[in-house]
């Protein structure tokens, strides 16, 4: 599969504003903001960039699993991995730290004491071309 994106020079990116949602399925107090792409879940297909951002205090109560690549860069802040359901324990990170999975990884559940972000990539590919590691 032939991955394609936007040619982007270099833009501002509103950190307050403009652009950051809640991905469905998240909970409030936790938003993206698209960067490139277009990553078509239904089609298993496409490649998005994405910054995903915490606001201090809050958590994910369950691990996620999906059917994509993803590559995970934490920017700034804390981020907490494998708490509870109440939000309790795991293990932390700081700022300049990397993650990558591949399709069917389990993962988290997350928090984060002070907030974050993080750089996100997400991708659908061939099987054969990425092999794990």
């Amino acid at each position: 599969m032939k991955i394609t994106k936007t040619h982007a020079e270099f833009f501002p990116v509103d950190m307050k504003t403009a652009g950051w949602a809640v991905p469905p399925g998240y909970p409030q107090g936790i938003e993206q903001r698209i960067l490139s792409g277009d990553l078509d879940e239904q089609k298993k297909q496409g490649f998005r960039t994405r910054l995903l951002r915490f606001k201090p205090g809050i958590y994910t109560t369950s691990p996620f699993v999906h059917d994509y690549w993803e590559e995970v860069y934490l920017v700034e802040g804390d981020l907490t991995v494998g708490n509870d359901a109440q939000g309790q324990g795991g293990k932390s990170f700081a700022p300049h730290t990397y993650a990558c999975r591949p399709p069917g990884a389990f993962h988290g559940p997350f928090k984060s004491e002070n907030g974050c972000v993080l750089l996100e990539l997400h991708y659908y590919e061939d099987e054969n071309t990425y092999p794990v590691r």
